[in-house]
């Protein structure tokens, strides 16, 4: 399944999507008569009950084929997945080429750091770059969604605390990281985590094979699969419980292959890229893709 964050008339609703459009969960439970979670907020709290009930009222609404309470994306306005997450966690360094080009040591445990929620941005939201920076970065990213409460838990059993995933763009500015010799000052600024479009429960994919690229103005800049991970999705998961626990509707960013802007022409596959020739510019719009969950895409100004 392919569960949609968006609004309309100013409220938050909840989507599904299909062939047909995006099934506006809201208004076909009403008709139907069929419980269902009416926001993000109330899907996390009742999973996974609420997961179910969407299931069922997709089955239902398609045999009654009411094509009233579908919406084209196009005219969508897009909400990220998850707009109240207790914990967005990053993943640093989680594949070898960009630890390489990045001059970073090759992570022999899990290293993360973090956002907060006014870094959320959703699908197709244009995101403003303040003026007191220069070196904006990208970072195509897996993001894992926890469904369920998760406390020194064991890699074999990591997939059942899982939701789903979505796509990400883990954004930085590297001149405020160095001037504040901290990664978490140039990670936090407002819209610079965004997330979406589909939340695709695990059922649909495998996380750990999945092909992952971005492209700046349509010019591929990355490209990688997530089976390079040097931490796979369920050590990821399983790691971080050992040190936090971590709630439904968190979302961990699993880290971002090479390509970045600040390592190109080192250890990146486009080499004819000098490091910091591409930074993040007013105008740019960049997309990230990853295999069987979908495109993210943001411009900036």
């Amino acid at each position: 399944m392919r569960i949609v964050h968006f609004k309309k008339q100013n409220i938050s609703r909840i989507g599904i999507k299909t062939e047909e459009g995006i099934l506006d969960v809201k208004s076909a439970s009403k008709e139907l008569g069929f419980p269902a979670a009416g926001s993000m907020k109330e899907l996390f709290s009742n999973l996974p009950t609420a997961l179910n009930q969407l299931n069922d009222l997709l089955e239902a609404e398609q045999k009654e084929s009411m094509t009233d309470f579908y919406i084209n994306e196009e005219s969508i306005y897009f909400l990220p997945i998850n707009t109240d997450p207790d914990k967005i966690i990053t993943i640093d360094y989680n594949y070898l080429m960009h630890a390489s080009e990045q001059n970073g040591d090759i992570p022999t445990a899990l290293s993360y750091g973090g956002k907060f929620k006014n870094s959320l941005a959703a699908h197709n939201q244009t995101i403003p770059l303040p003026t007191f920076a220069e070196k904006y970065d990208y970072g195509a990213e897996l993001v894992i969604v926890i469904g369920k409460k998760a406390k020194n838990i064991s890699k074999e059993s990591a997939f059942d605390y899982i939701l789903g995933y979505t796509v990400g763009n883990d954004l930085s500015s590297r001149d405020i990281q160095e001037a504040a010799q901290n990664k978490l000052a140039g990670k936090t600024l407002d819209y610079f985590a965004p997330v979406g479009p589909y939340l695709v429960t695990k059922d649909e994919v495998d996380p750990d094979h999945l092909d992952i690229q971005l492209s700046l103005n349509g010019n591929i800049r990355q490209r990688n699969n997530t089976k390079n991970m040097l931490f796979c999705t369920a050590e990821i998961v399983s790691m971080l419980s050992q040190y936090m626990t971590l709630s439904p509707g968190d979302l961990i960013f699993t880290g971002t292959p090479e390509g970045v802007t600040s390592g190109f022409g080192m250890m990146s596959s486009f080499k004819e890229q000098v490091p910091g020739s591409n930074w993040i510019s007013s105008g740019d719009t960049i997309e990230v893709s990853i295999e069987s969950i979908g495109t993210l895409r943001n411009t900036f100004f």
